[in-house]
């Protein structure tokens, strides 16, 4: 993926009028940005294109437009600074590209995309459909900033029977479907998979436990006695009957659900005939597990098995698509998209491209269900067959069961968009509350609080949690390890002027201030909305943590930050803090004020978040085994050594000729763990 090198052309296909000279119209664009540099106006795309950077623009466009052939590709349009501004596809590079040069007649973000684009890098490839999955890898990749992104990009749970054990284990997956076995998904959530293993746990009796931990049962464990469980460990079930129940499991997801419930009621029905009472409750139990299942969920549709539902609501310039997923004529959740487009893109546009986005990584169904008719419709559904190695039908419903789900998705979506947009304006006027209680100056779009968190110095750790008009960004939340070996233990004041030193060192290194923090290419710095820049800092901690910060960032040379110190109240009681804030006097706010709700909410996520990666940390090392330590120790030799000695106490204490002997262990080794158990004798 290179770009293209200049050659000739005998074809254009462009308008007569831009048939001129590519190093003149380049000269005089520059000559006009220079005139706009020392007259300090203001970029303004007219109508009749004469705007100088987009004429710019315009002639980048069209110098590397000469060149191209009229295959089919994906075309990548740079800034100056080389990051990808837009990621296209085109049946025809040539024909495609040429639209960009004529100057007119673009709108607003097309127009902006334009004057930006300093460079150009073109990928040809064989056929449309193959341009469409390498836009979707390029976008995903890359993020555009002209682009649709799809933002949530966490892998689906699924369940799965394992098939590499005599006795296969249930239980829930995410990530590569490496491991042997049948996957049953994807579920919407972590929540729903485990509802319904729970459900399916009761229903079948089938082990949710590791193979490790199956082989060194002795006894039945807890599962067996509240009847989760059937205990095939210790032969509490035979394997033929143990076999029978993950047949019944699979045939229930797999869609055979009526099947399997007759099949119990039989049982049930036959063990009461023969009077036997307590296994005919168990019949009747796991049968009303079954029915939980199903009753959990919200539409079962009767016609269709396995589909993948996609709905588009548009207000307020913003987008949301909601995703409903059938499989097993079973609703399996849903989950709602907040894609990142500009206000101007047309709802078909932003679907299509959600949609090629979205099966990059997943499976894909045998049918998919829009909202919208994507202007590319036959072009996707070629696409993602081709994926999926067999036919998959993507169909815009107009009638019938099919449209009720697109409809019903579509309700979500609508109720989904105004819930954040509720959400959202109720979080800008508290970041307007606490911009004004501090009296920063301009709107607050990005808050960074920060927190430490230790045991008389211990496990140190340093924490950053950010907030915006969306609510908490745990993307740009970060973690620090207190590096230092020259801070007392417990020296709060040193600890964070190393985290912040880290965190501002970084920022300047990486996204310069002088970056314009307007949505352009700051935002873009931090992956989104959000500014890389912080509008205020909050420090946990009174007069001397908030000193601290501020001489980390005048050695640094930053000026402009707003930070503010939170000093906890009398007794740590919420309510009562003490703000310090440079240049005023300590103050409190009122206690019923919303803005120190807001700083509390703040405040108390940090300090969750510190906690948590601290008692982390000393989990870890809890754990940690002193062949940890030493070089040249990998895995394989010290799970030898463990199985030899059993613990690492037993390893310390042995000798070099008994550590010689352990099978796997060649004398080099033996004589590395000795010396490194016995340097200070």
């Amino acid at each position: 993926m290179s770009r293209m090198p200049p050659r000739t052309h005998p074809d254009s296909d462009l308008p007569p009028d831009l048939e001129e000279d590519d190093a003149d119209l380049v000269e005089d664009a520059a000559d006009d940005l220079a005139t706009e540099a020392d007259s300090g106006t203001d970029l303004a795309f007219d109508t009749e294109g004469g705007s100088a950077r987009l004429r710019a623009g315009v002639a980048v466009i069209r110098h590397f437009w000469k060149t191209l052939p009229n295959g089919p590709g994906v075309y990548r349009m740079m800034d100056t600074a080389g990051d990808v501004l837009y990621v296209g596809k085109a049946r025809s590079l040539k024909k495609r590209v040429a639209s960009y040069t004529r100057g007119i007649g673009h709108s607003n973000r097309i127009a902006r995309m334009i004057s930006e684009t300093a460079a150009m890098e073109f990928v040809t490839t064989e056929t449309e459909t193959e341009a469409l999955l390498l836009e979707a890898n390029l976008i995903k990749q890359l993020k555009p900033r002209f682009n649709v992104l799809l933002r949530d990009d966490k892998s689906f749970p699924y369940i799965v029977i394992t098939g590499d054990h005599v006795s296969p284990q249930l239980t829930k997956h995410r990530g590569a479907r490496n491991r042997p076995g049948d996957y049953f998904g994807p579920f919407a959530s972590v929540w729903a998979v485990n509802r319904t293993l729970n459900a399916l746990q009761r229903a079948f009796l089938l082990r949710s436990c590791t193979d490790s931990y199956y082989e060194n049962r002795t006894r039945p464990c807890l599962l067996h006695q509240i009847k989760r469980c059937s205990g095939p460990c210790t032969g509490e079930i035979g394997h033929v009957e143990y076999a029978r129940l993950v047949s019944q499991a699979r045939d229930f997801l797999r869609g055979g659900s009526q099947g399997v419930k007759k099949s119990l009621a039989d049982e049930m029905q036959r063990a009461s005939d023969e009077l036997e009472f307590e296994r005919a409750a168990r019949y009747r139990d796991r049968l009303a597990a079954l029915s939980a299942i199903q009753a959990s969920q919200d539409i079962n549709p009767q016609s269709v098995e396995e589909a993948d539902v996609f709905a588009l609501h548009e207000e307020a310039g913003q987008f949301c698509i909601q995703v409903f997923f059938f499989r097993n004529f079973q609703n399996w959740g849903n989950r709602a998209y907040f894609p990142r487009a500009d206000r101007s893109t047309p709802a078909e546009e932003v679907l299509g491209a959600f949609v090629a986005q979205f099966y990059d990584d997943k499976p894909t169904p045998s049918l998919v269900l829009l909202s919208h008719a994507t202007e590319d419709l036959e072009l996707l559904q070629d696409a993602l067959s081709t994926k999926a190695g067999s036919r998959v039908e993507v169909a815009v419903p107009k009638r019938g069961e099919k449209r009720d789900l697109v409809e019903h998705a579509a309700q979500n979506a609508r109720e989904a968009l105004g819930r954040r947009l509720a959400d959202t304006s109720s979080q800008q006027k508290l970041l307007a509350a606490i911009g004004q209680a501090f009296g920063v100056a301009g709107p607050v779009r990005r808050v960074e609080v920060y927190d430490n968190s230790h045991i008389m110095g211990t496990n140190a750790v340093g924490a950053m949690i950010v907030a915006g008009g969306q609510g908490f960004s745990k993307p740009h939340y970060r973690t620090f390890n207190i590096k230092s070996t020259e801070l007392t233990p417990g020296d709060d004041f040193g600890m964070m002027r190393e985290v912040l030193t880290r965190r501002f060192a970084r920022l300047v290194k990486e996204a310069p201030r002088e970056v314009p923090q307007d949505g352009g290419a700051d935002a873009e710095a931090a992956g989104g909305d959000m500014p890389a820049w912080p509008d205020l800092v909050l420090i946990d901690g009174g007069k001397g943590q908030l000193e601290a910060a501020q001489g980390v960032l005048r050695d640094l040379g930053i000026e402009g930050v707003p930070m503010v110190g939170v000093a906890k109240g009398p007794d740590r009681d919420a309510g009562r803090e003490t703000f310090f804030v440079p240049g005023r006097e300590p103050f409190k706010l009122a206690p019923r004020d919303p803005a120190l709700y807001f700083i509390q909410r703040l405040r108390d996520e940090a300090h969750r978040f510190a906690i948590g990666t601290h008692r982390a940390k000393r989990k870890r090392e809890f754990t940690k085994s002193p062949l940890d330590e030493i070089s040249g120790i990998g895995p394989a030799r010290k799970r030898a050594l463990l199985l030899h000695f059993g613990t690492a106490k037993a390893i310390a204490r042995a000798s070099l000729d008994d550590l010689a002997a352990t099978p796997g262990v060649n004398m080099a080794t033996a004589r590395a763990v000795y010396d490194h158990f016995h340097e200070s004798r």
